[in-house]
């Protein structure tokens, strides 16, 4: 059986930043390179706020639309693309499929 501390230790070990939310839109879960990258918005203070609380009004429909689409059964969708990156929000669901909440993805181009 797999352990919190060996989990927290997997997520850890991706070099991509994780933000767990749950279905209220508030961050449970940032990972290390997480940690690191949003240092200058507050770092480790985000987790128990609210994932709107770090995005403008725009955003925050985009995520909303995204959140109603994973409700809907959808795994991931697309957030967003740039040139350099692409944005998805991924969904977490239970073992009975129910969704416990979502990250964003980044996809590196």
């Amino acid at each position: 059986m797999i352990n919190l501390e060996t989990l927290v230790s997997l997520l850890n070990s991706i070099d991509e930043e994780i933000v767990l939310v749950d279905t209220n839109h508030k961050i449970v879960f940032m990972n290390i390179r997480a940690l690191e990258n949003y240092k200058d918005r507050g770092g480790k203070s985000l987790i128990g706020k609210s994932i709107f609380d770090c995005h403008n009004e725009n955003s925050k429909k985009t995520i909303l639309e995204a959140y109603e689409r994973l409700k809907n059964g959808e795994e991931e969708t697309e957030l967003k693309s740039t040139s350099s990156v692409k944005t998805f929000v991924r969904s977490v669901r239970d073992s009975n499929g129910n969704l416990i909440g979502y990250f964003e993805r980044f996809e590196k181009k």
